[in-house]
């Protein structure tokens, strides 16, 4: 069959009722005209064929209008005065062309109506889309904390969300008919549109320090694009004001460092203690003894060490506990595990080791301040990853479970274990690799929030485990006097020198 004739799924896109209507109608002009040309034989009335065909195309497929082309030659040519076979079938030949080749152009009219039909209707659901999808861009954008715009090659503010004005304080300037510039409140922008770029574009993230309008300083992070576009070099950028974050977090650090700093002056007033305890037996050796060696007490030598004995004495045993009031509250120990295995994994790979993690779905919240239990478990990781450099087989395993009101964090490797333990936890260890404070500081953060830190070998391996308290299976009342008591922890260090 020649490819013209066969149909397109355009040509039968009608519905089958109009369809029949419309079949229906060019069958009764059929017969209406054969009628009239059966009763009128002497006037032809060949032209008039042309319509039912005409009616037929709107809803046919080119087969079907070719069948109708067929009938209505034929019903001509069976009215007409008979002729010579050879004028008959030319006659009949002529009259089919020409109905047909009516019929076809009609057939490709409908088809195009159709067809435009269609892409008006696609062009209508794009542009509905289209519209919406800029709305719910619009909305996302207006509604985001995040301060979003664009600019051109000179950083002036081509398109802003709310938060941006907020954040640069420009809106009286705005409403004066101002354009902002996005370089004089992040300089940082104005230095990157000064860069040559390559037709890729380029994309970055950057935290700087930006001014608002009043000159007030802020932190920002910024994420930001330069791209080409038809009107020139373009600058999209996100930037959210992080100085709360900042500042929390710069105060977060400082706090755990003046509490490091008071655990290691306890430390070393332990030792200060010790030696101010020799001393002292010695001077009052020379006091019991002073007669032996004449006349040591009116000696302004000796009553100098006295006095520095006692200052010495005053200093070893003068209050250095951390006396802080805050509050420690039960968080939920799964994020700040999470947390704790993005910072300790790391070194771990790069030194080829592995790190096996076991921690169940359900872990209870456990009182604990998450930067000193981080701190806590990675100096062990740290101590372990030293430990196992020279074996063959690199390991960490850290296991959590929960052991009625408390949880227990185990840390363990595959290095050769540590063959005295008996003053592991002593500060200023002379064996010690570092300084010899990691473990002391870290039990006693451990202890500063009710929780503890021991070590207990398993099987010949180096086994570290933490110990925290829960607020699991316990009642209103128990948990109230568990929190009451943690809260009292937290508000004093550890007597200062103790080690075990």
């Amino acid at each position: 069959m020649p490819q013209w004739l066969v149909p397109t799924s355009h040509d039968t896109a009608s519905g089958p009722a109009r369809k029949r209507r419309t079949l229906a109608m060019a069958a009764t002009l059929v017969a209406f005209l054969a009628y009239l040309d059966y009763a009128y034989f002497n006037v032809s009335l060949g032209l008039m064929y042309i319509l039912p065909v005409v009616i037929a195309a709107t809803v046919c497929d080119r087969l079907e209008v070719m069948g109708v082309a067929v009938l209505c030659a034929a019903l001509r040519h069976l009215f007409l005065p008979p002729l010579s076979l050879h004028e008959g079938a030319l006659r009949f030949l002529l009259a089919f062309a020409a109905y047909l080749g009516g019929g076809l152009m009609v057939v490709e009219i409908a088809r195009n109506r159709r067809l435009a039909e269609a892409h008006a209707d696609e062009l209508e659901t794009a542009t509905k889309l289209r519209n919406e999808a800029q709305e719910h861009l619009r909305q996302l954008a207006e509604s985001s904390p995040a301060a979003i715009f664009t600019t051109d090659e000179r950083g002036a503010l081509l398109s802003y969300n709310r938060a941006a004005i907020d954040m640069f304080g420009v809106e009286e300037g705005m409403k004066r008919g101002e354009v902002p510039n996005a370089g004089d409140f992040l300089p940082v922008l104005r230095d990157a549109l000064k860069l040559e770029t390559r037709a890729s574009g380029f994309r970055t993230a950057a935290q700087c320090t930006g001014r608002r309008e009043n000159g007030e300083p802020f932190i920002a992070q910024v994420w930001f694009s330069i791209y080409e576009s038809a009107a020139g070099q373009r600058l999209a950028a996100i930037a959210v004001d992080s100085s709360e974050d900042v500042r929390e977090r710069e105060e977060r650090n400082l706090r755990h460092i003046l509490d490091n700093n008071r655990i290691i002056a306890g430390a070393v007033s332990h030792e200060i203690r010790n030696v101010c305890g020799a001393i002292s037996m010695v001077y009052s050796n020379l006091q019991r003894d002073r007669a032996r060696y004449g006349g040591l007490e009116g000696a302004e030598d000796f009553r100098a060490l006295g006095s520095l004995v006692e200052g010495l004495s005053k200093i070893a045993s003068s209050d250095l506990q951390a006396r802080v009031k805050r509050t420690i509250t039960p968080v939920p120990l799964r994020e700040v595990l999470d947390d704790i295995r993005v910072v300790v994994e790391p070194p771990w790979i790069e030194a080829d080791g592995e790190v096996h993690w076991s921690v169940p779905l359900e872990v209870p919240p456990v009182f604990v301040d998450p930067f000193g239990l981080t701190q806590a478990i990675l100096n062990l990781a740290q101590n372990s990853l030293r430990a196992v450099q020279n074996t063959p087989q690199k390991e960490l395993r850290i296991e959590v479970t929960a052991q009625g009101r408390q949880v227990a964090i185990a840390v363990s490797d595959s290095g050769p274990g540590i063959k005295n333990p008996t003053h592991l936890f002593e500060p200023f260890q002379q064996a010690s690799e570092q300084t010899g404070l990691g473990l002391y500081v870290s039990r006693a953060l451990l202890r500063s929030f009710g929780g503890d830190l021991k070590y207990e070998p398993q099987d010949g391996r180096c086994r570290f485990v933490a110990y925290l308290l829960t607020t699991n299976e316990m009642s209103a009342g128990q948990n109230s006097a568990v929190v009451e008591g943690v809260r009292r922890t937290a508000s004093t260090a550890l007597p200062l020198g103790e080690s075990n």
